[in-house]
């Protein structure tokens, strides 16, 4: 025995069992007592023949111990060389090998002994060999098996049908099991199924088998294995039912097994166009739907795809009307490839390169033709493009590249590339079915491939103008220090509607400012840019933050009827946003915050504590008729406040609880500066390509010491006014802003006597001193105070003319039980 007696691994995929509720696996040492492992003589050998297992049946058919065996030759029991059949070269390597071997028995005496040999693959931890024989076959064959075999044909369908004892030893097995295990009855009599199909396969039948031995319950799994002397891999549905005396008494199992191959490559023909349909062109960008057509169709269909598009085409808006040269050589771009072989060594053109086909090629030819081509490398026409391409020649050799497909993509007339299918480690060659296949999920790529190229030059164009309608530099105050970020969705051809801003309010305090539109592209972009506006003209006014919000919703309700049809009077809902409104006051320390339908504020404590901020429910915007209410928290200064979009914490695959959870964790760590916190939360939490919007803003909270504010209670008389200015004189000349002093009296006399004279108390004087001074007055009254020209002999109406020339700027805001005039006056840089 020169060599061990072998046999493939069979190529095999999981089952999986259709039937009723799975039942757990049987206890190994109940099977083992089910079967009688000793009816089998077992041994296992390692790659270089050497006996490593020898079983109780290896010793009753053989007369030597499993320790005299352990470590020596097998090829020392043979009494003769193993007969080879067919002029095969070498045992070693075959699949499997079956037939008669004369061994010597320990006493001396011939056996002829039939063996049915497995080789199992390297690297699997098994060991390298399995040479199974039935024992029970030299036992007479009991009355019985006449009638399982006739039990069988009236119980089960006429298929390839293999009957079993109670020992589940196979007894009877009909041509069409000869067949599909390629083994006839005499070579699998007494072996258990597990023994004839040595992989996962077998396991699971004989765990079925003995189910229904034990209940009695038949059993249905799908199976997926190649015998040997097949390159296709066959799918079958197992049956496995009980056989039964007159008494009802199990008396064996019939396994009977349907080839439904056909059908499973029809199902995996329709699966793989379904996939094709989720998969492709989810996106507006040209590489990433052709890779994603690749994707799709390795393994599934080839085991190399490449996608070309027409050279002619890059950087052209509308492909000009003939895109195939009349003449000469075609020129392809290579977009996208994928290969079952990592780092794709077959691929003659990298990805980004254009490579020439002369007439005769594979692409030419069908590009030419606009149908889809299927080649043999052996055909003469390939073969002669070869010729002129040595290196592609030599990666097919390399590889045993064996078949091709070459599919034109076109779409709505324009012809955009080819897409190239070969095969080389599947060993079935492309038939027409394949080429029906490719030529359909081609057609489905082709369309979002010609989307994506149309609307790449269009989404630059939108992203400009959406970077045109955000801040393009945040304004200098003195309430926080901010940072922002915002990113463009990764696969659309528009933009969307996220938005933010910095407002600068009266007082020193500032308005923070998040949103996003409904939708994408151009109209989603500029009903932000009206939304934005909208927001800023209502914080100049210094509208409360549950106020601005309120008649920020009927601005979109009102953009709404105007988009209506100009039936029934109801909104069209074409335009739908959310938005978180924050104002924030140094002086108190206190934030406002007001929603619509926006996601919570985190806040980061100067301690590291990092919460959010939980607002009152509101609806989104659009929706009109519902409350917006505020909500108040104190910051304490260097808190980190932290607004943002959807696009944050949502994405395909995670909820936002767990997008909220992350961003807790990203805001958790130490950052150096803003703008770190930025570049970490975005690291953290988005992919390589967002599916949405981002729109990040990142603030860190200051506050006024107390020395930098003066405030004072006016009395209601106008004999008041000269004290106040007094005090406000000494004030500057502590703060050392003598300077201005002559300004601040001419605006203190105006403000505190019009709230004297046209309002009344309480009356208060505050100065704020910072990066500017402002002046503010409060009194109890409620109507605002406006510019008037006053006549040549009119002895009023000139003051706050007056207060308007001489400071930066000013205005007025309403409070619970009055306003406020303010003024602000620039001051020289230190």
């Amino acid at each position: 025995m020169e060599q061990p007696v072998t046999v493939g691994r069979a190529g095999h995929r999981a089952g999986r069992s259709l039937g009723a509720e799975p039942q757990a696996p049987e206890a190994p040492a109940d099977l083992a007592d089910l079967v009688g492992e000793s009816l089998t003589a077992r041994v296992t050998l390692d790659e270089q023949g050497r006996v490593t297992g020898w079983n109780t049946g290896a010793e009753r058919l053989l007369g030597y111990t499993a320790r005299q065996m352990t470590g020596r030759r097998a090829a020392d029991l043979l009494a003769e060389p193993i007969p080879v059949r067919g002029g095969l070269p070498t045992l070693a390597g075959l699949p499997r090998w079956n037939g008669d071997v004369a061994l010597r028995h320990h006493d001396g005496r011939k056996l002829t002994v039939r063996v049915l040999a497995h080789h199992r693959a390297p690297g699997t931890g098994a060991p390298a060999w399995l040479l199974l024989s039935a024992l029970t076959r030299r036992q007479p064959r009991p009355a019985l098996d006449e009638s399982l075999v006739s039990w069988s044909f009236t119980q089960s369908p006429c298929c390839a049908l293999a009957i079993y004892d109670t020992r589940l030893r196979l007894r009877r097995a009909n041509e069409g099991m000869e067949l599909a295990m390629a083994l006839t009855e005499e070579e699998m009599l007494g072996l258990r199924v597990s023994e004839i199909v040595d992989d996962e396969a077998g396991e699971r039948a004989e765990r079925s088998m003995a189910r229904v031995l034990r209940t009695g319950e038949p059993q249905y799994e799908e199976n997926y294995l190649r015998v040997p002397g097949e390159t296709r891999e066959h799918a079958w549905s197992v049956f496995e039912s009980a056989l039964r005396d007159a008494d009802g008494t199990i008396q064996g199992v019939c396994l009977s097994a349907h080839d439904m191959t056909e059908q499973f490559w029809a199902r995996k023909r329709l699966q793989l166009i379904a996939e094709a349909g989720r998969r492709i062109g989810g996106t507006l960008d040209v590489r990433r739907t052709a890779q994603e057509l690749t994707d799709v169709t390795v393994p599934a269909l080839a085991d190399f795809v490449s996608v070309d598009l027409l050279a002619a085409l890059d950087d052209v808006a509308e492909p000009p009307a003939q895109v195939l040269p009349a003449d000469g050589p075609l020129l392809l771009r290579r977009v996208a490839l994928r290969s079952v072989t990592p780092g794709a060594p077959e691929a003659a053109v990298a990805v980004g390169q254009v490579d020439s086909y002369p007439e005769g090629s594979a692409p030419y030819e069908s590009l030419r033709a606009g149908r889809a081509t299927l080649q043999a490398v052996t055909d003469p026409a390939f073969t002669e493009w070869l010729a002129h391409d040595p290196e592609r020649a030599a990666k097919i050799r390399a590889f045993g590249i064996h078949s091709a497909m070459a599919v034109p993509l076109a779409a709505r007339g324009t012809t955009l590339g080819v897409a190239f299918f070969i095969r080389y480690r599947n060993p079935d060659t492309f038939r027409h079915d394949d080429l029906v296949l490719a030529g359909e999920l081609a057609a489905r790529a082709a369309v979002s491939i010609d989307n994506a190229r149309r609307y790449t030059r269009e989404r630059a164009t939108a992203v400009t103008l959406q970077r045109s309608l955000l801040p393009q530099r945040l304004p200098r105050q003195a309430a926080v220090e901010v940072a922002s970020r915002y990113l463009p969705a990764g696969g659309h051809a528009g933009v969307g509607g996220d938005w933010f801003d910095v407002i600068p309010l009266s007082g020193a305090r500032v308005a923070l400012v998040v949103g996003d539109v409904v939708g994408h592209g151009l109209h989603a972009s500029a009903t932000m840019g009206r939304l934005r506006t909208a927001v800023r003209t209502l914080a100049d006014i210094d509208l409360p933050c549950d106020e601005l919000l309120t008649h920020l919703d009927d601005l979109v309700v009102r953009l709404n009827v105007e988009g209506e049809d100009g039936e029934g009077g109801e909104t069209s809902g074409d335009v739908g946003a959310t938005c978180l409104y924050a104002v924030y006051d140094p002086v108190s320390r206190r934030c406002c915050f007001a929603g619509a339908g926006h996601p919570m504020p985190a806040v980061v404590r100067p301690d590291g504590r990092v919460e959010l901020i939980e607002l009152q429910s509101a609806p989104p915007l659009g929706v009109g008729g519902l409350p917006h209410e505020a909500t108040e928290t104190v910051l304490p200064e260097g808190s980190l406040l932290v607004l943002y979009t959807n696009g944050l914490v949502v994405s395909r695959d995670r909820d936002p609880d767990a997008g909220v959870h992350r961003l807790r964790e990203a805001l958790g760590g130490p950052a150096p500066s803003l703008d770190a916190v930025c570049d970490t939360v975005l690291a953290d939490l988005l992919p390589e390509r967002p599916a949405d919007d981002v729109a990040l803003l990142v603030a860190r909270t200051r506050a006024l010491d107390a020395s930098q504010v003066a405030t004072w209670a006016v009395p209601n008389d106008p004999s008041a006014v000269a004290q106040t200015r007094k005090d406000v004189v000494a004030q500057l000349e502590r703060w050392g802003l003598s300077d201005a002093a002559f300004v601040t009296e001419l605006v203190v006399s105006e403000l505190v006597t019009n709230a004297i004279r046209h309002a009344g108390p309480p009356i208060q004087l505050r100065l704020i001193h910072d990066d500017t001074l402002i002046c503010e007055v409060s009194d109890g009254g409620n109507t605002a105070p406006h510019l008037r020209r006053a006549r040549s002999y009119d002895e009023g109406g000139r003051g706050l003319l007056l207060v308007a020339q001489l400071t930066a700027r000013w205005g007025t805001r309403q409070g619970a039980t009055g306003k406020t005039i303010w003024a602000e006056q620039a001051l020289p840089l230190p």
